[in-house]
């Protein structure tokens, strides 16, 4: 039985961002000498993940599961896999994720910006030094349960054969209140540039950025936002200092006096790396964790649109110098049709662009692709995210789709359910060809793994393979084999009380390999004695 015991001491206010990195030693093929020869795909050797504080309710529960998927090439040699908690700094931060909706006083000292003094804050511990989901061994995950309030960030590394894929998902369900419904996120890669197409600063909403420094020396973040005539007034400073291995949650409406709906967040790393990651809460619709989109691009996908989605609102922004128009198409399960009414979309440049789409899967599953209009001119680039929401009024549960790249060679999903997983495959452009593996089960089992055809053009949603004879949360991963391009989404439903919880999370290339060049001549000095 993988299962281990979270011990969660301390309350933490505020939920935390999440961010990782994949490196090998010796760099990456983007440092390589002009020269090299064509570069060989090797494992990465360590991996850095952080994990969100799920909430500090006191009717939520959170499902940690960890997992590395096994790989051809990777030598079983020796390696570790397992995570700390980070420092919480939150002190004057409204609590998003109490039953109350949030009582304090948004107006602190630091705006609601948590500590600013680049040192000061609430320390929050789990157990001392004992890492928290060590893994034993690749293709088994293990996972643990948190039932009480306070949970901290956590921070890990995983190297040697834990390294390649190395997945960490926490699922928290939020019986009542604001927060109420089920927030899903995997914990993703540092970085210094994220876009976030689909926040607020409404006053319906409260929309919390988390950012996170994994490393030992402070980092200092940029936080731009901008609405359907461009960049909001700021009405406090936006640059915020993240102390070393620590966590700082932001509440957007205190970057600004501008109140909207449907608008852009920038995090730029002025110094140093950061992690980070959007709570958002509907004081009427639940909520969920917005995931930063891809990089603006002059096409975009946004895979998993459900059958079922009663509301779905489309939220694009327009990064360059050039305004942006954009075919919008629909690709369901049997061809991509355009949404009556909704054939194009112009996006100004430096400006938000939102529209609603209603039911527009109208009963069958889809996803939403975004091309370039045509006419005089280069193509601009733009990210977007898709705000979801199933039911209909007090039984509402919201959800987001970001822009998702596409998965070069893998991609995998943690904490799959023996019901309610759904696994959305798109192929924007030619027919291509996928493996999906169910792994074995946090407590037994054998994996299983099927072929799919995706016809390009179309989505596929399906009901992931199950593990043989397995019990527990199990991992879904995603073998691209050939064809197209193909983009992936997971949606879990945990429906309660008549409210159909669920969360949806984008599957991005796991980068778990990196390109590695060859030398481009013998660099080996001859011993003439």
């Amino acid at each position: 039985m993988n299962r281990t015991t979270l011990s969660l001491i301390g309350a933490v206010t505020a939920l935390a961002a999440v961010t990782g990195v994949a490196a090998l030693t010796g760099g990456s093929s983007e440092d390589a000498d002009p020269a090299a020869k064509a570069a060989t795909r090797l494992p990465v050797q360590r991996s850095t993940l952080l994990c969100p504080a799920p909430s500090s309710s006191d009717v939520s529960s959170t499902t940690y599961t960890a997992y590395t998927p096994e790989r051809d090439g990777v030598e079983a040699k020796d390696g570790t896999a397992g995570l700390l908690p980070a420092e919480s700094h939150s002190d004057d931060v409204a609590d998003p994720g109490a039953g109350d909706g949030g009582s304090k006083d948004d107006s602190g000292d630091n705006g609601g910006k948590g500590a600013k003094d680049g040192g000061k804050g609430g320390r929050t511990s789990q157990g001392g030094d004992k890492p928290v989901l060590p893994l034993k061994e690749p293709g088994k995950p293990v996972t643990t349960d948190e039932d009480s309030s306070g949970a901290p960030a956590l921070i890990g590394t995983a190297d040697g054969r834990f390294a390649p894929g190395w997945t960490v998902q926490q699922t928290t369900t939020i019986d009542a209140g604001s927060g109420r419904g089920l927030l899903g996120t995997a914990c993703t890669a540092p970085d210094t540039d994220f876009w976030f197409p689909g926040v607020s600063t409404d006053r319906d909403r409260q929309d919390f950025v988390h950012l996170t420094n994994p490393d030992d020396v402070a980092a200092e973040a940029d936080l731009k936002i901008y609405g359907p005539s461009g960049r909001l007034n700021a009405s406090t400073d936006e640059s915020i200092t993240i102390p070393p291995r620590s966590t700082v949650p932001v509440l957007l409406s205190t970057l600004t006096d501008q109140r909207s709906a449907g608008v852009t967040l920038r995090v730029t790393a002025r110094t140093g790396r950061v992690g980070a990651a959007v709570q958002a809460v509907d004081q009427k619709a639940g909520g969920d964790w917005l995931p930063a989109s891809a990089a603006p691009s002059t096409s975009v996908v946004i895979p998993g649109v459900p059958k079922d989605a009663t509301s779905a609102r489309l939220v694009v922004f327009a990064p360059g110098s050039d305004d942006a128009d954009l075919k919008v198409r629909l690709a369901g399960p049997n061809n991509s049709i355009t949404p009556a009414g909704h054939e194009s979309l112009h996006v100004k440049s430096g400006m938000t662009a939102a529209i609603d789409l209603g039911d527009v899967t109208k009963g069958e599953p889809g996803s939403l692709l975004l091309t370039p209009e045509g006419g005089e001119g280069p193509a601009a680039p733009v990210v977007a995210a898709l705000q979801v929401t199933r039911g209909k009024g007090g039984d509402q549960e919201t959800a987001f789709i970001p822009a998702t790249g596409a998965i070069e060679r893998s991609a995998t999903a943690a904490d799959n359910r023996s019901k309610g997983s759904t696994l959305s495959l798109v192929a924007p452009g030619a027919t291509t060809k996928v493996r999906v593996t169910a792994s074995a089960g946090a407590d037994g089992g054998s994996p299983v793994s099927k072929t799919y055809e995706v016809k390009g053009g179309t989505t596929q949603a399906l009901e992931p393979p199950h593990p043989s004879s397995g019990k527990g949360p199990y991992a879904v991963t995603v073998e691209r084999l050939s064809g197209g391009p193909v983009h992936a989404s997971r949606m879990l439903e945990l429906p309660q009380g008549g409210v159909p919880m669920f969360t949806i999370q984008p599957l991005p290339d796991d980068r778990g390999t990196v390109a590695v060049p060859e030398a481009g001549q013998d660099l080996s000095v001859l011993n003439d004695d």
